[in-house]
């Protein structure tokens, strides 16, 4: 799995370009709910992100998934699995986004 770091050039355009040659049939995208359930900043600049994908992109359809305590639970995972914090670091982001798939894949079975 790969995650891309907006920072590092147009997220947009390369999230495009792994689509088309992936063969992707749907975009999943975790969105950060608070605990109390509402949406604040966070959620809003996801949103605003996911519209620009669908601009991009608008064959594939974009869901989004409440990605709350994704980060946590692929954290104690991979605790479990042996790796510690500083290990964790270059592979959090990676292991959150497996978290949310999977989340995403209960949802539609």
């Amino acid at each position: 799995m790969e995650t891309i770091d907006q920072s590092k050039g147009d997220a947009i355009e390369r999230i495009a370009r792994l689509a088309e040659a992936r063969q992707t049939h749907t975009l999943v995208v975790g969105l950060p709910i608070r605990m109390d359930g509402s949406e604040g900043s966070s959620a809003a600049k996801v949103r605003a992100f996911a519209g620009l994908l669908r601009e991009r992109i608008p064959t594939i359809p974009l869901v989004f998934v409440d990605e709350t305590l994704t980060t946590s639970t692929a954290a104690s995972k991979l605790r479990e699995a042996g790796r510690n914090a500083r290990q964790q670091k270059a592979i959090i982001d990676q292991a959150a986004a497996v978290e949310i798939l999977n989340l995403w894949m209960g949802e539609i079975e």
